[in-house]
């Protein structure tokens, strides 16, 4: 079938509203969805999420659509889907009919009732330094205007300010709201809480009690602290110590293991590239000395299952 025929949502969207959430996506963001829904439940206001990489933005609105999924909003947002459209997606023009891909997408969303645009990177979509730029706030005026498009953009805050403040008609449909990196006592709870995401999208268990979670998912988030990141190259908190924990479960994967344990997450802290290299040394002794007794099982363990004794 000709593309100018196919659901552009279909073909180019990412569903939120039907994804499975096996825990809470955005674990201690409370207070910013709260702020979300009320943007979304104003009249002809749209919402901006800003910050530096790495901080969530996508996993709040994804938390606002697990809401979404359980009923736990307000009436008025009830019912509604969320579509994630990739801005890369909207560049260009449908082939068949020569019609602006953006204009596509407004005319079916329109055509449906109770759904929300998320569209991350948005400033890419209005780079007016750009030949290819898109004049974004004007495709999307008459829907914005009137209310019946509802849009959750996100960028960076540099990003944000370098092209969308200048632009007026954007910005006087868009509400803003700024998505700081959360401290290390939530981001010890997020680390911790996303565990069973991995799980499960591994298929693989990660070892020990919650308790012992805790204590290795502090010592990582004390170890990813802004000053021991690597300048400009990591992303922020919560992501780094979740990239880094993802990482053990990929070398407990790699290891053909069905349980990951301690001296996988000493691997992944000891090839991680978001971290300085002095700080990596100086953190992995001080996580055999912390995880002394843990390794030492593990140890034991191995030795016993290599080397079974003798009848």
């Amino acid at each position: 079938m000709p593309e100018g025929q196919k659901s552009f949502i279909e073909k180019y969207g990412v569903n939120f509203s039907n994804q499975e959430y096996v825990v809470n996506p955005a674990i201690g963001r409370e207070n910013e969805i709260k702020e979300l829904s009320l943007v979304l439940l104003t009249p002809d206001k749209s919402a901006i999420l800003t910050g530096k990489p790495g901080t969530g933005k996508t996993a709040i609105v994804e938390g606002l659509a697990y809401l979404i999924q359980r009923n736990e909003v307000p009436d008025a947002l009830k019912g509604y889907t969320i579509i994630k459209i990739d801005t890369q997606a909207l560049m260009g023009t449908v082939k068949e009919t020569g019609d602006s891909r953006v204009q596509t997408l407004i005319d079916e969303i329109l055509s449906h009732e109770k759904y929300i645009l998320f569209i991350d990177e948005i400033h890419t979509l209005i780079n007016a330094t750009s030949e290819a730029s898109l004049d974004f706030a004007n495709m999307f005026k008459t829907g914005l205007g009137r209310g019946d498009l509802k849009i959750i953009g996100a960028t960076t805050s540099d990003e944000y300010e370098k092209y969308i403040l200048r632009d007026k008609a954007f910005t006087r449909r868009f509400q803003r709201i700024n998505i700081e990196e959360p401290d290390k006592e939530m981001t010890v709870k997020i680390v911790t809480g996303v565990i069973p995401r991995i799980e499960h999208s591994t298929g693989i268990k990660m070892g020990y009690t919650p308790f012992i979670w805790e204590k290795l998912a502090r010592f990582v988030v004390e170890l990813t602290t802004e000053y021991n990141r690597v300048y400009e190259t990591a992303g922020r908190y919560p992501d780094v110590p979740i990239t880094m924990f993802s990482q053990a479960f990929s070398e407990a994967l790699f290891d053909n293991k069905k349980v990951v344990t301690v001296s996988h997450l000493r691997k992944a802290i000891e090839h991680s590239r978001a971290v300085y290299p002095d700080v990596i040394q100086k953190y992995l002794q001080a996580f055999d000395i912390e995880f002394k007794d843990l390794l030492d099982e593990e140890k034991r363990d191995h030795e016993g299952l290599t080397n079974p004794p003798a009848n």
